[in-house]
């Protein structure tokens, strides 16, 4: 790797533009298919000038039906191609969910291993822009419950650009969830292609006394809060699952072993979310390392909020994260 491509800052939108151009390149299989992901390059910016280089029939607008789409993403796979499915928000996931959890997780499974479904379906998840409670959840548990299906997400531009090709080019369906209020978040990305394994979390910031285990969007929260422990004489070690399923528990493990103690944050409601099942996963596989219960961060039991002031209380943040570190530790907020 050379020192200007080491240097080289991109924004989330930018990286995973690369990541598809790169991608389509790679492969002439590959095509994106999606609500204005063409003309209009998304609403989001992220396929923008790729209707100019590869042309309609791989990069392709639909129409406004979320089940159409992931059925052609079934079927396309299953003869052979690699599509990107792209669902705009991930509240509109429910559409298409008989498509996605009937069809794309079971094919593999009920054709005795002989089927293969290179599908990816991307989708942009996460509160903080005042979209109101039908275009701001974080579903992810949803499809994490459902054996077939892969799924991952992205705490930065180096994250977005590498998981997402590592879901293309992964044989089985995987959902790869970006967050919305991160798209202009800028970091490190290298030019060439790279992929992140999937089921390999990342630990991205060390620590020795406290472990906070976040995903998504979290990730930066709790790298936030971190700095704020440290007034308190807590260096808390900062992990990204990076991938949910598979679930990468060697390394969760491995720093509870040195910490003994642990906090999941994620930005889905709290009650059934994710963060549970890792939860529980510490208890069954860490239970003699642990000084204290694991603890949890999510948001409320209700929809997302369109008021700016009750949609800032609805996320949690750095503030709520080190006080529940706090509070675990038996400390003063």
């Amino acid at each position: 790797m050379t020192t200007a491509t080491a240097q080289r800052q991109l924004p989330v939108v930018m990286a995973i533009n690369e990541a598809l151009r790169q991608l389509m390149q790679e492969d002439p299989n590959v095509f994106l298919a999606g609500e204005d992901v063409a003309l209009y390059g998304s609403v989001f910016g992220f396929s923008r000038g790729l209707l100019d280089e590869f042309g309609p029939e791989r990069v392709v607008d639909t129409p406004i039906s979320e089940a159409a789409l992931v059925g052609l993403g079934v079927g396309a796979a299953a003869t052979g191609l690699r599509p990107i499915i792209d669902i705009m928000f991930m509240d509109f996931m429910g559409v298409a969910m008989d498509q996605i959890v009937n069809q794309a997780a079971k094919m593999r499974y009920m054709f005795g291993g002989k089927a293969r479904l290179p599908l990816t379906i991307h989708t942009m998840a996460g509160a903080g822009l005042n979209l109101a409670a039908q275009h701001s959840q974080s579903l992810e548990a949803w499809f994490c419950h459902v054996p077939g299906l892969k799924v991952v997400m992205a705490s930065g531009p180096y994250e977005a650009k590498g998981l997402i090709i590592a879901a293309v080019h992964d044989d089985s369906p995987v959902i790869v969830v970006n967050n919305k209020a991160l798209l202009g978040l800028a970091g490190h990305v290298p030019e060439e292609m790279y992929e992140i394994p999937l089921g390999q979390a990342a630990v991205v910031r060390p620590g020795t006394n406290f472990t906070i285990i976040a995903t998504g969007r979290m990730v930066q929260e709790s790298l936030a809060a971190a700095e704020k422990l440290l007034e308190h004489g807590i260096d808390a070690e900062v992990i990204d699952p990076r991938s949910l399923v598979p679930l990468d528990t060697a390394t969760l493990v491995e720093s509870v072993r040195k910490t003994h103690r642990a906090l999941v944050v994620h930005e889905a409601v709290r009650f059934g979310g994710f963060g549970a099942e890792i939860a529980a996963q510490l208890q069954e596989l860490a239970f003699d390392y642990l000084d204290a219960p694991v603890g949890r961060v999510g948001a409320p039991f209700s929809p997302v909020p369109f008021s700016p002031a009750l949609e800032a209380h609805y996320v949690p943040n750095a503030d709520r994260i080190a006080s529940e570190v706090l509070r675990l530790l038996g400390r003063a907020g």
